[in-house]
């Protein structure tokens, strides 16, 4: 199976756990990925105000995300992702994993990332040309180990192996890096609310033993 950053929805107000952790990577995965299409921020500014489990530990950043994307147009936020992630040469933030792990691009991290990605039968799109360890791919990953139709994958096992391994290591170290750049604003409230997710999903991992 080949993956890609997907279409996505935020999260439904009829709270399912499963299918709203699949629909928040899938989220994550296109707000990441490129400047958000403008069907994604609209469904986004008129999207349930509640997270999936109102009260939770999600509920803050999850209407702070959707009040800076009603305060934002579609150009401001595309805008935003370009000064942030885009540009030619050295970006003003990164958004892969080996970065934050070694300080460089394309090194060991992502080979065992690429050799555990094989074993679930899982690559690239050839259409993408960022790394394995850019975090809107992961998000996918971690959209169809959830969301997938094949049980010897697509399970609770498979999903703590690989957010352990792959993206907690990591994932707050670039959540800060956004929210501290001067120029972030929707991104800023796009890396708390990751923030936010991947912390839950590790005391999730955590209760499972």
């Amino acid at each position: 199976m080949t993956v890609s950053a997907s279409a996505a929805i935020p999260p439904p107000s009829d709270f399912d756990e499963e299918v709203a952790r699949a629909d928040i990577y899938g989220l994550l995965a296109q707000l990441f990925y490129a400047p958000p299409p403008p069907e994604l921020l609209e469904a986004l500014r008129q999207a349930e105000p509640h997270a999936p489990d109102a009260g939770s530990f999600l509920e803050t950043p999850w209407q702070d995300l959707m009040r800076e994307a009603r305060a934002l147009d579609d150009a401001a936020i595309a805008a935003e992702y370009d000064a942030l992630f885009g540009g030619m040469g050295k970006p003003e933030v990164y958004l892969f994993g080996s970065h934050y792990l070694t300080g460089f691009l394309n090194e060991k991290p992502l080979v065992g990332l690429r050799n555990d990605l094989q074993a679930l039968g899982l690559a690239r799109d050839p259409s993408v040309s960022e790394t394995e360890d850019h975090i809107a791919f992961l998000c996918e990953v971690m959209r169809y180990l959830i969301a997938g139709d094949d049980a010897s994958v697509s399970n609770l096992a498979r999903q703590r192996e690989f957010f352990s391994a792959h993206i907690q290591p990591w994932v707050h170290d670039m959540a800060a890096a956004i929210a501290a750049h001067p120029a972030a604003r929707f991104y800023a409230r796009s890396a708390a609310f990751i923030q936010a997710f991947a912390s839950v999903e590790a005391q999730g991992f955590d209760m499972l033993g």
